[in-house]
């Protein structure tokens, strides 16, 4: 994948590392940034080799939400600019959370605007201590996107979701740990270590319950408890098929270590 322009892409032990590359520009996004996530979000979807994904970023900002010197150059083409953005990032996000394999965001600086909402819909989140979360929309006018809406009343409720979006309320690392955003909080100076092994030990885990078990999640929200259950049922039924589960079974009664080969 070497034609992307803002993104790095690094496939090794099965983990994809998608880092965010417009250090100089606080890696805010703009219509490039959008195509090359989705280009990369297809990559992971599509290529049985990645078994879990690591988001990431160059230089002191996460992300700062989107390019708002793109958007003021647009003029009167913005709205017209903002759905094809939308476009390609609802994608892209679409194919990291439906997708197989566990995502883990290293958020090592501010995450603002969509860079939050990117955070908000990986699987998993490990913060610096110098990381911080606000949602910024409504500070310049504009409405949140990028899963934002979808992810935040689940993980927050109501009303402190829209404390989020309406006040553009600054969480600390800490904060948004607490908050439930973050699952942990790490010194800055092991943040890569720390995701990366998070990511390697996802990478050798059984990939297709993992998948399974994620969308599991997703359903949870819009099901009743009956039909919760019927797609359990499913679902453990089908793991059970896979070569990871004659695996898992055989190594608990060998007291060993499974092997899983994502399949």
């Amino acid at each position: 994948m070497n034609d992307l322009e803002t993104l790095r892409f690094e496939l090794a032990d099965n983990v994809a590392r998608i880092t965010l590359d417009r250090p100089d520009a606080a890696n805010a996004m703009n219509l490039q940034m959008t195509k090359d996530l989705l280009e990369v979000g297809i990559e992971c979807d599509e290529n049985p080799e990645v078994r879990a994904v690591l988001l990431r970023s160059e230089g002191r900002m996460f992300c700062a939400g989107g390019d708002l010197a793109s958007f003021a150059k647009a003029g009167a083409g913005l709205p017209r600019g903002l759905k094809e953005m939308t476009v390609y990032i609802h994608a892209a996000i679409t194919r990291l959370t439906r997708g197989r394999a566990p995502a883990v965001a290293a958020v090592q600086g501010p995450a603002a605007g969509a860079g939050f909402s990117l955070a908000c819909a990986a699987d998993l989140v490990v913060a610096s201590e110098q990381a911080v979360f606000t949602m910024a929309y409504t500070r310049a006018g504009l409405t949140p996107d990028g899963s934002s809406t979808y992810f935040l009343p689940r993980l927050l409720g109501r009303h402190r979701a829209l404390e989020l979006i309406l006040t553009n309320r600054t969480l600390s690392a800490a904060e948004a740990q607490d908050w439930g955003i973050v699952n942990e909080v790490v010194p800055a100076d092991e943040l890569d270590a720390r995701a990366g092994k998070l990511a390697k030990q996802l990478a050798a885990g059984p990939t297709w319950a993992f998948g399974a078990a994620k969308e599991l999640v997703m359903r949870s929200f819009s099901e009743d408890l009956e039909s919760q259950m019927e797609f359990e049922s499913q679902a453990i039924a089908n793991a059970a098929r896979t070569e990871d589960a004659a695996e898992g079974i055989a190594a608990f009664f060998e007291k060993r270590r499974a092997d899983f080969r994502g399949r």
